[in-house]
């Protein structure tokens, strides 16, 4: 028997429809069905037959107005919302997107622009409403693309200062009286309604219940054609972006329920559901409410970085006036002025001045600490002291708060595995929904066509997969807003999960359980050389690396300065550069051993100190004792990570005796010293191999191997760009505390993903077998669907609570005491 060709089910016999679609006549199995082809192909969407056969992406939208965001194309302000990605002169952005909803919305935007030419990549993260777009601006402008989302049904918004908030706030007010005109329409509904159920039909004259119907649909009519609009409008971009969502479940069960209820109030008599209806949007909308503040709380913490800068700045001409500019209009190597109790507008070191600086967002330091001339100033601090000139080094997304944003939106961009494959099952389940409310229709038109509408409508109501498509994002986007709040970014997909169940951490020393504040303590040099000289091409060396060694060689002997040439950087040994037309090396004995023709004194090292030695083909020149303090809250934290089932173990490059006194010091059974990079990778993978889950925690480039090998990696703040670009977490300040309150959230948001699957599975799959038999009226499964969206929304948004004091200042207590609102 032929099939119909819009519905799928059998055309029959002696039924002759057919509609032309892509030149071929296609059969169909009643007028309804011919209709509604011939509209689909009238309106230029019969790709949605070839989507539906074979699946795709969508058309491109067409081009729309880029009039309108032509701003953003130019220099100043594209430097202000982006910031370059690659070596291939890309340019990345952070897109605030209003109108995402659910993950077909994603998926819409994603495939479309992926199809255009230029853009190298366009992620939606749908627990924020944010996209990272990544494109060539030599092929394509940003404002095209702006427009072309625009297009699509969703407005764009560049983020860029207090824009987010603004939209927010927006987005706040508009969803509030949506929610407002639902639910006074709910409670005068539901008042009518209570009049009708409570007077028995004998009771109760015709002409009343005709009245009730009569003042219930105008009541209902407002709440149907705004409060509920988004569910219809977003119900119909899906559509015509050829995929099916949670919404269209819902937008059918709302306008079929009202259409209904219409019918059946203008003939008179029989049964209506406005009270279904309005319960079921009202449900819905305050569902909806609390996962968009859980949404806007995600990105609190990132959008408290980017609120830090200031809007403008005092910019020193060259020949000594000033003028008041936008901080986008700032350029590396501009002169600004920043007084007191202002905050620096860019990253930048001091030219003039002495003062002291807050920066406490990064460091946790509740005290100021001191700047003086030629040290760097961070973006967004505050200067509590005295009018300071800057030069600037980094300014928009290139600098340090930009970059710790971008981590954090990243991370919200890129979809977890376990989201995905939830987003996935959610399709298929509202699929199945359909073919269901179908299946029902048809079988109970057979057994009582008179309840047949009625329990198709309860069955369409009260599975919709509302629960289960925010099972996971919920809990998973509020974990990593609170890990933010607490100092942890997330800046890697799926490392709160693998976080979640790591039982083995590993730590560098130097600069992760010391503070990495290295003081030079002692100078040991051969005959041949004095010590200022040996110290001057030290720090001529030292100068071109990012180990926090280095920090002990900054200031050279006054009178003894000194350039280095063709620096070479051997990670996890030392450094080789040429001084004067001369090779020396300076590092670890064992990368000098063996390339200078004298053998080299015994090392010496006691406590927590380390030895640099410093030599040129000829032998040994200097020895150099450095030491650094252990970070106050090691030793606790350790503690804690141990008691959580997490064992440390301490892997460093540094000779034996020093690594040796910070593990007794830490009370650490494992340690390992003198280990290159390829050891402590080796010594990661061995520990995989056994099957273990393993954190590495590290600062510095010599980190980086092992951190990208890592099952979750932890990067200091205050370490090297390369390791933070490695790490799937970034940990803000000098304090190790929130390491440990990260693995516990971490293990709290797992325990939440889970009761959130197991609630939202068990109820769909009790309540649809119910409501099939026409045990579940249409108002009850209303209020079942909403409970249940309800309660995963609520169940994640405890993960925000905070339990106890933290021992360390909360990224959020940071910034309000940076903004002096705390």
């Amino acid at each position: 028997m032929t099939a119909c060709f819009h519905c799928g089910e059998p055309v029959p016999r002696g039924v002759q429809l057919d509609v032309e679609i892509d030149g071929t006549a296609q059969a169909m199995c009643c007028a309804g069905c011919q209709a509604a082809a011939q509209l689909i192909r009238d309106l230029g969407l019969a790709n949605f037959y070839r989507f539906r056969e074979a699946g795709g992406a969508p058309t491109p939208p067409p081009p729309g107005d880029a009039s309108r965001f032509e701003v953003y194309d130019r220099p100043q302000m594209l430097a202000c919302v982006s910031q370059t990605c690659g070596a291939e002169a890309l340019r990345e952005s952070d897109i605030l997107l209003e109108g995402i909803r659910c993950a077909a919305c994603t998926w819409l935007v994603e495939s479309s622009l992926a199809r255009i030419e230029g853009v190298r990549e366009a992620q939606v993260a749908l627990a924020t409403g944010r996209m990272r777009l990544v494109w060539d601006p030599a092929r394509v402008r940003l404002s095209e693309l702006l427009a072309r989302v625009s297009a699509l049904g969703y407005q764009p918004l560049p983020v860029q200062g207090n824009v987010v908030l603004e939209a927010q706030a927006r987005e706040r007010r508009l969803h509030l009286k949506r929610l407002f005109v639902a639910a006074v329409g709910m409670m005068q509904v539901m008042t009518f309604a209570a009049a009708v159920y409570l007077g028995l039909p004998r009771d109760m004259d015709e002409s009343y219940h005709q009245f009730f119907r009569l003042v219930s649909m105008l009541v209902a009519t407002p709440v149907v054609f705004y409060s509920a609009a988004p569910f219809f409008q977003r119900s119909w971009r899906d559509l015509r972006g050829r995929t099916i969502s949670m919404d269209v479940p819902v937008a059918l069960a709302i306008g079929l329920g009202y259409v209904a209820s219409l019918w059946f109030t203008f003939r008179g008599h029989g049964e209506v559901y406005y009270d279904s209806i309005m319960m079921f949007t009202f449900f819905l909308l305050l569902g909806r409410y609390l996962e968009m503040l859980a949404r806007h709380r995600t990105g609190d913490a990132a959008d408290a970085l980017a609120r830090l800068s200031p809007q403008t700045a005092v910019r020193i001409g060259r020949q000594g006036g000033v003028e008041h500019i936008g901080v986008a209009e700032l350029s590396v190597g501009d002169h600004v002025r920043v007084l007191s109790g202002e905050a620096f507008p860019a990253d930048g070191v001091l030219l003039s001045g002495h003062t002291r600086v807050d920066e406490s967002l990064l460091t946790g330091e509740s005290r100021p600490l001191a700047r003086s001339v030629g040290q760097p100033v961070i973006g967004g601090s505050l200067n509590l002291g005295s009018a300071v000139d800057v030069e600037i080094r980094r300014t928009g997304g290139d600098t340090l708060l930009s970059g710790i944003a971008r981590m954090l939106h990243r991370a919200q961009a890129q979809r977890p595995p376990m989201v995905l494959a939830a987003d996935r099952v959610a399709r298929w389940f509202v699929a199945g929904i359909l073919v269901a409310g179908a299946a029902v229709f048809a079988t109970w038109w057979q057994i009582d066509s008179t309840r047949a509408f009625e329990i198709t409508l309860a069955v369409l109501v009260v599975t919709c997969p509302c629960a289960l498509a925010l099972a996971m994002p919920a809990a998973l986007s509020v974990g990593t807003g609170a890990m933010a709040r607490r100092g942890l970014l997330v800046t890697r997909p799926g490392s709160l999960e693998r976080l979640a169940r790591a039982d083995t951490v590993l730590f560098d020393k130097t600069g992760t359980l010391t503070r990495g504040r290295i003081r030079l303590t002692g100078v040991h040099t051969a005959a041949r050389v004095d010590e200022p000289t040996a110290l001057a091409l030290a720090a001529a060396l030292e100068a071109h690396s990012e180990h926090p060694l280095a920090a002990a060689f900054d200031a050279a002997p006054d009178g003894a300065s000194l350039a280095a040439e063709q620096v070479e950087t051997h990670p996890g040994l030392g450094l080789q550069g040429v001084v004067d037309g001369r090779v020396y090396r300076i590092g670890r004995r064992d990368f000098l051993a063996g390339w200078v023709s004298t053998p080299l004194p015994v090392a010496d090292g006691e406590d927590c100190g380390s030895q640099v030695m410093l030599a040129d083909r000829d032998g040994w020149l200097a020895s150099f004792q450095v030491s650094d303090e252990l970070r106050a809250d090691a030793a606790v934290t350790l503690a804690q990570l141990a008691a959580m089932g997490l064992a440390p173990q301490l892997v460093s490059g540094d000779h034996a005796g020093a690594v040796a006194a910070v593990a007794a010091r830490l009370g650490i059974e494992r340690w390992e010293a003198g280990l290159l990079p390829e050891d402590k990778l080796a010594r990661m993978h061995a520990l995989q191999s056994a099957g273990r889950r393993v954190v590495m925690v590290g600062d510095g480039i010599n980190d980086a191997p092992v951190l990208a090998g890592a099952d979750v990696s932890v990067a200091l703040a205050r370490g090297t760009g390369l390791a933070q670009n490695a790490a799937s977490i970034v940990l803000l300040g000098d304090s190790l505390a929130p390491l440990a309150e990260g693995v516990a959230l971490a293990r709290r948001t797992l325990r939440i993903v889970r009761q959130n699957l197991a609630l939202s599975l068990t109820y769909n799959a009790s309540a649809l077998p119910l409501a099939a038999m026409g045990m579940i009226p249409p108002w009850l499964a209303a209020i079942g669907m909403s409970t249940s969206s309800l309660v995963v929304v609520l169940n994640a948004l405890r993960l925000g609570r905070v339990r106890g004091r933290s021992a360390a200042p909360s990224l959020q207590e940071r910034t309000s005491e940076a903004l002096g609102t705390g």
